[in-house]
């Protein structure tokens, strides 16, 4: 038998909205799998072996081949600019990322302070626009720089508003649309194509 396809994919709401597109798409996977404490899982009757990672590291392992395919939100994509290729729009996990702050704030002239836990995709944004700041790299509870002093702004994800309206900030400025994306290693795409692209066939016919 060929090795099996290797999938990456996060564990949480996108492996389970992922993993059900799976199934719509006739693939022969248990229905029901205990996740608490597998990192690894094979499918024998699909020749599919999937690998459950970090959200944000899931296009590392499918860079360096490990993963011969994963599936990662865009916002990781943007940020992180990894050596490979996307191959599909699979609509699930929407939301966007945007920036915001606290109501009625005038952002400082000279070089306004903006924290993110996405250094790259802010720094790209407002250098496009011609605006001169200053990121503050933040991995947990963005949404408190501003309320401390810490940050003129925040860059984040916004899915419904709610942790925003909550933590007494509002949204200033969209940025990009977000959504999760099958993701390849371009060596494996160009060996195991024929599977892979079969795969994408049939997502995409899932694919709302």
């Amino acid at each position: 038998m060929n090795e099996p396809l290797t999938i990456a994919m996060p564990k949480g709401r996108i492996f389970e909205e992922a993993y059900e597109l799976l199934i719509q798409a006739n693939f022969d996977l248990p229905e029901t799998i205990d996740l608490s404490r597998k990192l690894m899982f094979e499918v024998p009757s699909e020749n599919i072996r999937f690998i459950l990672a970090k959200p944000m590291d899931v296009p590392t392992y499918v860079e360096h081949g490990v993963a011969d395919i994963g599936i990662a939100g865009k916002d990781t994509l943007l940020e992180q600019q990894r050596h490979v290729h996307e191959l599909l729009d699979l609509k699930i996990s929407t939301c966007h990322i945007a920036s915001a702050g606290l109501p009625n704030t005038v952002l400082d002239e000279i070089a306004p302070r903006i924290a993110t836990k996405y250094p790259n995709i802010a720094s790209a944004y407002y250098r496009e626009r011609g605006e001169q700041v200053e990121i503050i790299g933040l991995n947990g509870s963005i949404e408190l720089a501003p309320m401390i002093g810490l940050a003129d702004r925040i860059v984040d994800i916004v899915s419904t508003g709610q942790t925003l309206k909550e933590n007494g900030l509002v949204e200033y400025e969209y940025i990009t649309d977000v959504s999760s994306r099958l993701v390849a290693n371009p060596a494996s795409y160009r060996m195991k194509n024929e599977r892979i692209t079969d795969l994408v066939k049939r997502l995409k016919a899932c694919v709302k």
